[in-house]
């Protein structure tokens, strides 16, 4: 049911417990580009996979330990997957991604050819 859900309103569904970051895909000429947010996480706590043409973003953000009595809390914590499937073939030896002040950008390159492309619609004689 999520992947047909994920398919019809355009990704961004976690499996199980996971929580879903705030993210935007953007498609540009030349490629896709992913800007997730994930303030507070290092980036060695994030793990990328491409998957055809499956992106799956995710980790782990683990609480801080404090001391004192949390009244209120709203920050979310805990296992989060952010995945959506990209319209096109990409390039996947190309993909980058920077962190960046909470942001993650990631940019997928589309494949050669992958563009497209003006047909010319001729008379037949």
């Amino acid at each position: 049911m999520g992947t047909l859900l994920e398919s019809t309103v355009g990704g961004g569904l976690a499996r199980g417990t996971a929580w879903t970051p705030f993210a935007d895909l953007t498609e540009f000429d030349d490629a896709y580009v992913i800007e997730c947010e994930l303030p507070g996480m290092a980036r060695q706590d994030i793990d990328i996979e491409l998957d055809e043409r499956e992106v799956t973003i995710s980790g782990e953000y683990i609480q801080q330990e404090r001391q004192g009595t949390l009244h209120r809390g709203t920050r979310r914590t805990g296992r989060f997957e952010y995945r959506t499937m990209l319209p096109g073939q990409v390039d996947a030896e190309r993909v980058t991604a920077t962190l960046r002040e909470g942001l993650l950008t990631v940019r997928i390159p589309k494949a050669a050819g992958a563009g497209t492309r003006h047909i010319e619609v001729t008379t037949e004689e």
